[in-house]
């Protein structure tokens, strides 16, 4: 059984430790797009090479976080977990020394692996390590501090990239990583390798991973000007080939990634459907938007960071007590209500333009917009967990993040070819201007689907069901991960 406190010298250093680590990629998950156009100027890359400096990450995170946990349960919680971390700072370490948009692409990308390795780890770390009676705080306390990290970010990026240079956005993470991984090793107990009936699906992993970048590739390179349609219509049917494989995969293996029979819930499959509505909007609005207010509206990198903090804030300042409300009324309300609100302050967006005022027209979209999330999130987390067996809650988890992440990277490579950017757009504010005020409405109506979806669907859970570990929450990039309960 474990039995590490949280109130002993060992407990405080594992908290910090898995803190540290989970921070560096909730950190960069937040903090690129700020850079996105400073580095654009500096490597002379195309909107293309901005997208995929985006989702070259997200892509190998989204398809490979499932297999991540799994090898953190068949070879040790904390060798993985700091097997990520080192992964990560290397790879980081290759992205701010990058010499064009090529290296930068290929190191997000081994960023995006490490990434899947360390996020799960840190959370399975806390739930291996910590006696039962002090989990519940220790995964609260990881949350908590992980959304003031998320928080940060935005205004963190900003400050890097206008003073030192967007390469420390990156090479920041060198120096976190030689402070976690000597305390990782030294303080940190390893939790039981081998254990029975882990998942281990490689093949099921790199067909999700392949899928997601060859529609990825299809759908940025459609939007390049004199793109080959042969590529692009080969990716396109690679990339459905390689989905129905990972489909065929899953379905016969007899120990999936993905076991197909999780979605027999239907509660569970409504709420995943309603999960790549919102973050598909989410994952164009916060990319586009970051873009907007430094191309079109004149901010520095520091301003455009620090404007969109308010939505973060909100989320970590009241998001427990949505989820408290939402365990009174049912999901069916929140989820219903929240995308509504968040489609509205996409459309109060269409406001920001050249020389934008903050206070009367960035501000209240972004209020509204953090409105929405916090009362979305924390109640679509909740019925995720209670719509599977209380012993599958982790695997839901991690499925339902899998998925907004993913919808997330399709958004931000399916947008600009929907709203007509060109290569060049991001370098010419008015032909940004009007392809931002055709992707809002976009975004918007999608978030009307996802409310649809919900009132439709979603129903009030059962008694008895799995509630939340992490109550505050601050990534407005994917839901919170919850891990399997151990047992005590």
């Amino acid at each position: 059984m474990p039995d590490v406190r949280l109130a002993s010298p060992r407990g405080r250093w594992v908290l910090f430790t898995t803190v540290l680590g989970s921070s560096m990629a909730m950190l960069d998950s937040t903090v690129v797009n700020v850079a996105l156009p400073t580095i654009g100027r500096d490597l002379g890359a195309s909107l293309g090479a901005l997208q995929w400096t985006v989702n070259a990450y997200m892509v190998t995170l989204a398809g490979l976080i499932l297999l991540g946990g799994s090898l953190g349960d068949r070879y040790g919680r904390r060798r993985i977990f700091v097997l990520g971390v080192v992964w990560f700072a290397a790879a980081s370490l290759l992205c701010g020394l990058a010499p064009d948009p090529g290296v930068l692409i290929a190191a997000r990308a081994l960023q995006g692996i490490g990434g899947a390795l360390l996020t799960p780890g840190s959370l399975a770390l806390i739930q291996a390590s910590f006696h039962p009676d002090d989990r519940s705080r220790a995964v609260g306390l990881w949350s908590g501090f992980g959304g003031i990290g998320a928080a940060v970010g935005p205004f963190l990026g900003g400050w890097l990239v206008d003073g030192p240079g967007w390469r420390w956005v990156f090479l920041l993470n060198v120096p976190l990583a030689l402070l976690c991984v000597p305390v990782a090793l030294r303080h940190v107990p390893e939790s039981d390798a081998g254990r029975s009936g882990a998942r281990f699906d490689v093949l099921g992993a790199v067909l999700g991973a392949l899928a997601l970048a060859l529609l990825t590739y299809a759908l940025i390179e459609a939007g390049q000007t004199g793109h080959d349609a042969v590529a692009v219509g080969l990716s396109a049917v690679g990339g459905v080939v390689a989905a129905v494989a990972f489909v065929q995969v899953e379905r016969h293996r007899a120990d999936p990634m993905l076991p197909p029979d999780i979605f027999a819930s239907r509660q569970f499959t409504a709420v995943n459907l309603v999960t790549l509505c919102v973050y598909a909007a989410f994952g164009g609005f916060f990319f586009l938007t970051a873009l907007q207010l430094q191309v079109v509206a004149g901010y520095s990198a520091l301003q455009a960071g620090v404007a969109l903090l308010p939505t973060t804030a909100l989320m970590l300042l009241f998001s427990a007590r949505s989820g408290a409300l939402a365990d009174r009324t049912g999901p069916r309300l929140p989820l219903t209500v929240g995308p509504l609100l968040c489609a509205a302050a996409m459309l109060l967006m269409l406001r920001v333009g050249p020389d934008a005022d903050y206070l009367r027209d960035v501000l209240p979209a972004l209020l509204v917009m953090g409105a929405g999330m916090v009362a979305l999130v924390a109640p679509l987390t909740a019925t995720v967990l209670a719509s599977v067996d209380t012993s599958r809650a982790g695997l839901a988890s991690g499925i339902n993040n899998a998925a907004a992440r993913a919808a997330g990277l399709i958004a931000v490579a399916a947008l600009p070819l929907l709203t007509g950017m060109g290569p060049e757009a991001y370098r010419v504010p008015s032909a940004f201007d009007a392809a931002f005020d055709r992707a809002m409405p976009i975004c918007s109506a999608v978030l009307v689907v996802g409310a649809v979806l919900a009132f439709a669907l979603v129903r009030r859970p059962g008694p008895g069901c799995r509630r939340p570990e992490c109550r505050r929450h601050g990534n407005v990039t994917s839901p919170p991960l919850e891990g399997e309960r151990r047992g005590s």
